[in-house]
């Protein structure tokens, strides 16, 4: 796939999920919420790894179910600590940091889809948190200045970049020495059928984008980081009883089997995973 397909097919999914026209149950309901069996975006939250408190916590809209871990689970952030959210979305993580930091602290969003932007623009203003922000831009290039951060966080999201390595390296150039990268991400334990690798919708729901797990320690590693270490992992699952709108695109592709399918479900990995700015 090349390089300006795969983004403008991932942007073009999120904006439409910030429009509420698809997300964890494709097609939004005519009723409001998720159609049909799919979970809600707060049940979807749940599962991997949110508390009540914490969904409770956030301005509503902020959460759309898009994640595939909690980053900020082993974060310990402290008062007054700057943190850097790559791919922030509508600004569900990046609230629940805003109230961890607190306001000598501040948290700033960088997204390159100008819907998701408005919505989480819109949540922060709404709910009144002014140590927040987000930025336009790409997380390839982020629009931060050097050594800002003492943390770095991302929620399903850099495997949709076709260049992971550099996001690496961006996101050890706006660390602090001695700041630290927290993220959740999906990565593979072996490689994916061909069908599945070339699936656009698989890209956009950040399974075709996937590197193979020990490739994408190695990169977190070359890009400068120290200690990178996998806090916890789990495996991510595909063709459910309620699958969301990705995996009902890949159900649905006549190009890919089911057995395609099954090989690509156990495949797919989520981990947590910690490295350090030297």
């Amino acid at each position: 796939m090349a390089e300006n397909n795969v983004k403008s097919a991932v942007r073009e999914h999120y904006a439409s999920v910030a429009r509420g026209e698809s997300g964890c149950c494709g097609p939004a309901a005519t009723t409001g919420g998720c159609c049909g069996a799919t979970p809600a975006p707060i049940q979807l939250s749940r599962a991997i790894g949110y508390s009540d408190q914490e969904l409770a916590a956030v301005p509503e809209g902020a959460n759309l179910g898009l994640g595939c871990g909690n980053p900020l689970a082993f974060a310990a952030l402290k008062a007054g600590d700057v943190v850097v959210d790559l791919g922030s979305g509508a600004g569900f993580d990046c609230f629940l940091a805003a109230q961890r930091v607190g306001p000598a602290g501040r948290v700033i969003g960088v997204d390159m889809t100008h819907e998701m932007l408005e919505k989480a623009r819109g949540n922060a203003a709404r709910d009144g948190v002014a140590n927040v922000e987000f930025r336009l831009g790409e997380i390839e290039n982020l629009p931060v200045a050097d050594s800002t951060a003492d943390m770095v966080i991302s929620n399903c999201v850099i495997n949709l970049s076709t260049d992971k390595p550099r996001v690496f390296r961006e996101a050890l150039r706006v660390l602090k020495p001695g700041g630290r990268l927290m993220v959740s991400d999906l990565v593979l334990a072996r490689p994916l059928p061909a069908s599945v690798a070339r699936s656009v919708a698989a890209y956009a729901g950040c399974i075709a984008g996937a590197m193979l797990r020990d490739d994408y320690l190695k990169a977190i590693g070359a890009a400068g980081f120290a200690g990178v270490q996998v806090l916890s992992e789990a495996t991510y699952p595909i063709g459910s009883s309620s699958p969301d709108a990705t995996e009902l695109a890949i159900l649905n592709d006549p190009a890919i089997s089911r057995e395609d399918v099954l090989a690509a479900a156990e495949a797919v990995v989520s981990v947590k995973v910690t490295a350090v700015r030297p």
